[in-house]
């Protein structure tokens, strides 16, 4: 995918971790030195070199008319009419930047005026000229090259698409200055048009350090870290401002973040901060224009794409931009469209044809994706998210397909022996449960692909590997997530995840794609604690501790709280809980009316003005009403005494647990008090501190204790209920449920067996012994069709013994009366052991038509 392996024989533009910065001396500065020599005597070199600092000052902070009354002293000098252009052309003022340009740009056809009036023409569509002013500027031979000139051409050779070349300029040019902020600068901007974030984040951070104060380092980073890191990224963004209050891209990063935050007043107010700066912004007038389409405005959203392509006819990046957002907003149909247009504008963006995969592939179109998918990778090679989208394509080819009416499941061949016995069950179940409590049967077909390998799963979703704190996504007719493979077994219950993506399908589809994250996502939790009551546990003791520290999120802040690394968990559980209030407090039919409100295009505050009748403020004040009651008793038993500490004498414990009956952790200390000295009575503490928490899970809970002081005692039945207990609270401690397993009599204690095994592999369906036991189980209960289920899955996990596994599964099989088939899993258990008594005495009873 994005290993060694190549496509088309090239690779993603990528360097190596260690790459070389080689020199101290900064060729560009020798060049500097040299042209102040030559200069008239009438001009005093220091006096120009310090017009140059102080334009070049000036320019960096945003102070443009400085610039210009600086630079103006010396109306002859490259350098100076070259930041007297940038600041003309950072307020919109492109007109003055190229007759400042061209009189140096024809004295000197490669310096730096030429770059800065090809890039300008090239901003500007005017792409012929363009490509004739920037060519001279590719180095060639028998020219000076030093870190400026590569530097030059590296930027030169990134406009007119040539993306190899610039890598090579940009990585002689660090190896001649490899502490030139602007070059390392420069050379992260490639990676990160690229999508190499990790390349791009070393090179703004090799800027940072040679220079803090360099402005466009900080946005740079902003900028990598963004998808990742909202917070750290709005940190870099307002260093950035700091340091130049009037950086266009920085005030457009702001709105972006804001946007992914759905904060769209604020993103309107960043806009309008750029706009005011240069008003003649592309990038500025192409957010416009998505904020405009996502809010319904559709007056706004015309005249800025009509801007826009005034200034720019063939600038289809307008309508690029547009679909883009449209996709952070769940209406990937939408998107679409959008590219399209932008292609249709410019076919020469490869970068839309790239975007328009990405979003056919959230459809489920995936054969229209890949066509669109190659012709970016033909146009781009570089691009790592083509190259990593086209791969995960190929990955998907080799995938089993099972249908069942609209849904079509998709699982690797390795894992579909076992996947296939659960996963469209599942798929069908929670469909039809969800469809009939909502009301609503929604569009097909519905695509689920299941990935045994984490990044995989990761770049069906985003193009890139990463992803980690993610189990699944739905984008509405499209759903994708980790197979329990993907992760160590125990990490999560594979189960939980489909459903909770399968409540995504029923209200992305019915809000018509529209409905926020923080609804879409309680509502997932919430059905996921209706489906099976343990899969919603997990949380609530975290959330307890939450509230006690007064770290819940407010109702105005919750969707930004998904956006938060440190905050996204907290978001998650909070949503669901407020879904319960609003179902306890107006019934499911105001929370159905509330997802469908949000069709029409109105924000959150207006939904539920629209639908509940009540402000955000009042329903934030019933809420906090609702957390305080529900979770009274929990923050109380969390409370421990000031003056309770570790290594206590046994009898100041004792005093403490009658004085704080009611305390959790002073119940816990008087049991790990009694342990060593009366386990009886330790037991009893710890099953008054489990009454108290019964959420508790984990080695240092209450059940987990009570399970280690029965096992020393011997007392394997007490021990057994523990594990029962924690299990029932926590539905992915597999441990625990394996060891339940082993605990258990499976002739005096079949039911408790049955449901241990159940819950082994509930979490981990490729345990071959589970299944062998289980089938066993329904063998002699002659519940066939189980039997047959659990053996079919014990072959295809990979079980030691085959042969047995095989034989098993023709035993199942002649219960339900499919002889034929039995015979030859007879055969095949004969196959690999000939001697095998069982599966000879078997084959001789199916021959002579036996029982």
């Amino acid at each position: 995918m994005i290993d060694a392996e190549e496509r088309g024989g090239r690779r993603p533009l990528a360097e190596p971790s260690n790459r070389r910065r080689l020199g101290s001396i900064c060729a560009c500065t020798l060049t500097l030195l040299l042209l102040l020599i030559s200069r008239p005597a009438a001009q005093q070199p220091s006096s120009v070199q310090a017009a140059r600092q102080s334009a070049d000052s000036a320019l960096r902070s945003g102070k443009f008319d400085q610039v210009e009354s600086v630079a103006s002293a010396f109306p002859e000098d490259e350098a100076l009419i070259v930041l007297r252009a940038r600041a003309a052309i950072a307020s919109g003022d492109y007109a003055r930047a190229e007759s400042l340009l061209q009189p140096p740009t024809r004295a000197t056809p490669t310096g730096d005026a030429a770059l800065e009036l090809g890039l300008l023409q090239h901003y500007l569509g005017r792409r012929v000229e363009a490509r004739r002013t920037l060519q001279p500027l590719l180095l060639g031979g028998g020219r000076e090259t030093g870190g400026r000139e590569y530097a030059r051409a590296a930027r030169a050779a990134r406009a007119l698409g040539r993306f190899e070349d610039a890598n090579s300029y940009y990585r002689d040019a660090v190896a001649q200055s490899p502490n030139d902020p602007v070059i390392n600068t420069g050379w992260g901007e490639l990676f990160l048009e690229k999508h190499n974030r990790q390349d791009a984040s070393r090179s703004f951070q090799a800027a940072i350090k040679s220079d803090p104060a360099y402005g466009p380092a900080q946005l740079g980073m902003a900028r990598a870290v963004a998808d990742d890191n909202p917070p750290a990224a709005a940190k870099f963004v307002q260093r950035a401002l700091e340091i130049n209050p009037s950086d266009v891209g920085a005030h457009l990063v702001v709105a972006e973040l804001a946007i992914d935050e759905d904060r769209r007043d604020a993103a309107r107010q960043a806009i309008e901060r750029a706009q005011r700066i240069n008003p003649r912004s592309l990038e500025a007038w192409a957010l416009a224009a998505a904020v405009a389409f996502v809010e319904g405005n559709d007056a706004g959203y015309k005249d800025a794409i009509a801007a826009a392509l005034e200034l720019n006819p063939v600038y289809g990046e307008v309508h690029r931009v547009v679909g883009s957002v449209t996709a952070g907003y769940y209406r990937f149909e939408e998107a679409a469209e959008h590219v399209r247009r932008a292609i249709a504008q410019d076919r020469e963006n490869a970068r839309a044809h790239a975007d328009l995969g990405a979003h056919l592939m959230r459809t489920g179109d995936e054969r229209n994706a890949r066509r669109a998918l190659e012709l970016a990778f033909r146009a781009d090679p570089y691009n790592v998210i083509t190259y990593n989208l086209l791969g995960l394509l190929d990955t998907l080819d080799a995938f089993e397909t099972f249908r069942d009416g609209d849904l079509v499941l998709k699982l690797h061949p390795d894992e579909s022996g076992v996947m296939r016995e659960y996963a469209p069950a599942l798929a069908r179940q929670a469909l039809d449960a969800l469809s009939k409590r909502w009301a609503f049967t929604p569009t097909g077909p519905l695509l689920i692909e299941i990935f045994p390998r984490h990044d995989d799963f990761a770049v069906r979703n985003v193009g890139l590997p990463g992803m980690i704190g993610a189990l699944g996504a739905c984008f509405g007719r499209v759903v994708t997530m980790d197979s329990p493979k993907a992760r160590p077994p125990g990490d999560f219950n594979w189960g939980a995840t489909l459903w909770h993506e399968m409540a995504h399908v029923i209200t992305l589809q019915l809000s018509n794609q529209r409905i926020p994250r923080w609804l879409t996502e309680g509502i997932s939790v919430f059905e996921e604690k209706r489906a099976r009551p343990e899969w919603g546990r997990e949380m609530e003791v975290v959330f307890a501790r939450a509230l006690d520290r007064g770290e819940v999120l407010k109702l105005e802040t919750l969707n930004a709280g998904f956006q938060n690394p440190q905050t996204i968990s907290l978001a998650y559980y909070e949503a669901s809980l407020l879904v319960e209030h609003i179902v306890e407090t107006h019934g499911e039919p105001a929370l159905r009316a509330l997802v469908v409100s949000f069709a029409d295009g109105i924000d959150t505050k207006a939904a539920i003005k629209k639908v509940l009748g009540l402000d955000l403020d009042a329903v934030q004040k019933s809420f906090d009403t609702f957390l305080d009651e529900r979770f009274r008793a929990l923050r109380a038993a969390l409370v421990a005494p000031d003056d309770l500490g570790p290594d206590m004498p046994l009898d100041r414990v004792q005093a403490l647990a009658l004085q704080h009956a009611g305390s959790y952790a002073v119940q816990m200390s008087l049991g790990q008090a009694l342990r060593s000295v009366d386990p009886p009575a330790a037991i009893q503490a710890f099953e008054r501190a489990s009454a108290l928490i019964p959420m508790a899970t984990g080695p240092e809970s209450a059940q987990a204790q009570i399970f280690e002081v029965a096992m020393k005692l011997g007392d394997k039945a007490r021990a057994a209920r523990a594990l029962e207990d924690l299990t029932t609270q926590n539905h992915t401690d597999l441990e625990s449920a394996r060891t339940l397993v082993g605990l258990l009599d499976p002739a005096t204690e079949r039911d408790r067996l049955k449901a241990a095994l159940r819950k082994v592999v509930a979490v981990d369906p490729f345990d071959s012994s589970a299944h062998t036991t289980l089938g066993r189980m329904a063998v002699a209960d002659r519940r066939s069709a189980d039997a047959v289920r659990d053996f079919r899955v014990a072959l295809a996990a990979g079980p030691t013994d085959r042969a047995a596994a095989h034989a098993d599964l023709a035993e199942g099989l002649v219960l339900t009366g499919a002889r034929d088939e039995a015979k030859t899993q007879a055969l095949a258990a004969l196959e690999i052991a000939p001697t095998y008594e069982r599966a000879q005495e078997l084959l001789l009873k199916l021959v002579e038509g036996g029982q």
